[in-house]
């Protein structure tokens, strides 16, 4: 029997470090050319298997493929397209499984968050139905930090960092300006349900009167009221109020204060405008002048500042998902533990894909201050060590250097075209 190929693809929102993953899996597979073929990449993720266009990543030199390493986004474009279940939409996961069989593919790393682990769980499951070997493994990426039975995410510790920094220059800025001109500034970052990168922010105050005064979470209900008087407290002390705000932020009733009325993909509230939402509230309220921003984009592409420990930690969960599905290994994820030692260590475990599938982690209320405004000293000793380390790109003129792909693609073998 030949020896298979491979087939990598990246999903969902990407990180400043999810191609390291993706050249730790390129990389790996070179090191086994007796046991893997070729690593084909998915254009824009999960669709570009269903639409049969493959990268040939065998045409990349072994420098391009280095260079990922430190290059922020998804180098071979990724998607937000969740299939359904196999019972409404058998026809998709059945046109995989097509796929994979005409260019021999018997390896599956799917890069993402929780709805990734779905997807790959079912294209594991469907594949032992259909008699088709196929070793199905899930590689962990979200910024968000919600994938449970890991210590915490590759995407995270990155974005934490450019998080906690933001707010500290932008917090000396305001300082300097708040005799006379603003008094409130106001960072929105992004957070759905779990306000882990919101969280991330606290570790900006070395001190009670350094910046974040405040933070808004999705675990804690927003109450007005209470929320303008801590900000004006906040200026009356310190002359002026920082403010670091998940977009997730929600009243009691459960319902956003920056919902959109329009969903994603995969059926997730778009959430955005909290930020300009809090500004006018306090505008109107206690008559402050204020600045905000949106962090949007710019805090999971930052690879100009990415934590070195969230770096080799996305290498080597690529590594090891290599290394799992060559030991037989299928529907399960690499995950990160962290060690019981004083000084942080982590190492690499496994963990089986039901228990991830569809399912999120949310900031411990132990790590939340008694007020909800603020983190504990237990989650600055979870969250410190994430964000460790420098691992700068090149420079050039200036300017990062980084790598863009040829991305040669594969020829076509299946006569049908797939609509999606």
């Amino acid at each position: 029997m030949s020896r298979k190929n491979a087939f990598y693809a990246q999903s969902g929102g990407v990180t400043a470090v999810i191609n390291a993953s993706a050249c730790a899996v390129i990389e790996t597979a070179r090191k086994y050319p007796k046991k893997i073929g070729k690593v084909y990449a998915g254009r824009n993720g999960i669709i570009g298997a269903l639409r049969e266009d493959l990268i040939d990543t065998s045409k990349e030199t072994r420098s391009a493929i280095r260079g990922l390493l430190t290059t922020p986004s998804g180098a071979f474009g990724s998607c937000r397209h969740k299939l359904k279940s196999l019972e409404e939409n058998r026809a998709e996961y059945e046109r995989l499984i097509e796929v994979f069989k005409a260019h021999n593919i018997g390896y599956f790393f799917y890069n993402g968050g929780g709805d990734s682990a779905d997807t790959c769980l079912k294209v594991s499951e469907l594949s032992k139905t259909m008699g088709y070997p196929l070793q199905a493994i899930h590689i962990p990426k979200t910024i968000d930090n919600d994938l449970p039975h890991t210590d915490n995410c590759p995407g995270f510790g990155s974005v934490a960092k450019y998080v906690a920094i933001s707010t500290k220059e932008a917090a000396m800025d305001v300082k300097s300006m708040c005799e006379t001109s603003t008094k409130v500034f106001i960072l929105e970052v992004m957070g759905r349900h779990a306000g882990w990168i919101a969280a991330a922010a606290g570790l900006a105050q070395e001190n009670k009167k350094d910046a974040p005064h405040i933070i808004l979470f999705p675990e804690i209900t927003f109450d007005k009221k209470n929320f303008l008087k801590k900000v004006a407290a906040t200026v009356k002390l310190n002359g002026h109020c920082v403010i670091v705000a998940s977009e997730g932020t929600r009243y009691a009733d459960g319902t956003f204060l920056a919902d959109s009325g329009t969903r994603d993909a995969f059926g997730h509230a778009q959430l955005g405008g909290l930020a300009p939402t809090l500004a006018q509230m306090i505008k109107a309220d206690l008559g402050y002048k204020f600045h905000w921003a949106v962090a949007d984009y710019l805090q999971r592409a930052a690879r100009h500042i990415a934590s070195k420990t969230d770096v080799d930690q996305a290498y080597s969960v690529g590594e090891m998902a290599v290394e799992f599905a060559l030991k037989g290994k299928n529907s399960v994820m690499p995950s990160i533990v962290r060690g019981n030692t004083k000084r942080y260590k982590w190492s690499i475990g496994e963990v089986s894909l039901n228990r991830v599938a569809n399912k999120e982690k949310m900031l411990p209320r132990s790590f939340i201050s008694k007020d909800g405004y603020g983190i504990t000293k237990r989650a600055v000793e979870y969250l410190q060590p994430l964000i460790e380390g420098e691992a700068y790109p090149n420079y050039r003129k200036g300017l990062p250097r980084y790598v863009e792909l040829k991305n040669i693609g594969v020829q076509k073998k299946l006569r049908s075209n797939f609509k999606l």
